[in-house]
């Protein structure tokens, strides 16, 4: 005798759980925005920081020119190190896929993936199964055999002589005679 168990009931009622969800998901979204609005702040902070304001007013032509020559090396700077910090992200997502893919090949669980079907011609085939060796062509139809359907002796009767010949007792005659 088989017993089913019965799920237990929650603790707690559906609408209690509705109100709880709401409440959690308005105080994930206000930690959202402040999160957003740090980040800005931080980000100006930063940038205050790294870039002072610019004292353009009363340069000369030689000290503009001296500003601009700095300001496009220290832009140089900063894209190498873009480019080196991208190319290690690159290189290091790359392991990180390597080693999953070991990791799923270890555990055994290779998934086949679905083959289309694709049509060789027979001079294709030979010529990856043989490569360089294969030469010349090979002919497969030439060597069949010919096979001559016989066609059937059709008598070409109308249809109209046909009716005639049924018609009357005759005709009747002829179709109680054949049984």
């Amino acid at each position: 005798m088989l017993f089913i168990q019965k799920k237990p009931k929650p603790k707690i009622s559906a609408s209690r759980r509705l109100y709880l969800k709401t409440k959690i998901l308005k105080k994930a979204s206000t930690l959202l925005e402040e999160e957003k609005k740090e980040k800005v702040i931080e980000r100006e902070r930063i940038l205050s920081e790294r870039l002072p304001p610019l004292q353009l007013s009363g340069l000369s032509l030689q000290d503009l020119q001296t500003l601009c020559k700095e300001l496009h090396r220290k832009i140089d700077g900063v894209d190498d190190d873009r480019y080196t910090v991208a190319s290690k992200v690159a290189k290091n997502e790359k392991e990180v896929a390597d080693l999953s893919h070991k990791i799923f090949e270890l555990k055994g669980k290779m998934k086949r993936p679905n083959l289309k079907r694709v049509r060789v011609s027979a001079e294709a085939m030979l010529g990856a199964l043989l490569g360089s060796r294969h030469k010349e062509s090979i002919d497969f139809k030439a060597n069949l055999k010919t096979v001559k359907k016989e066609e059937e002796k059709r008598e070409d009767t109308d249809w109209r002589k046909n009716v005639d010949a049924m018609s009357g007792m005759e005709g009747r005659k002829k179709m109680f005679a054949g049984t």
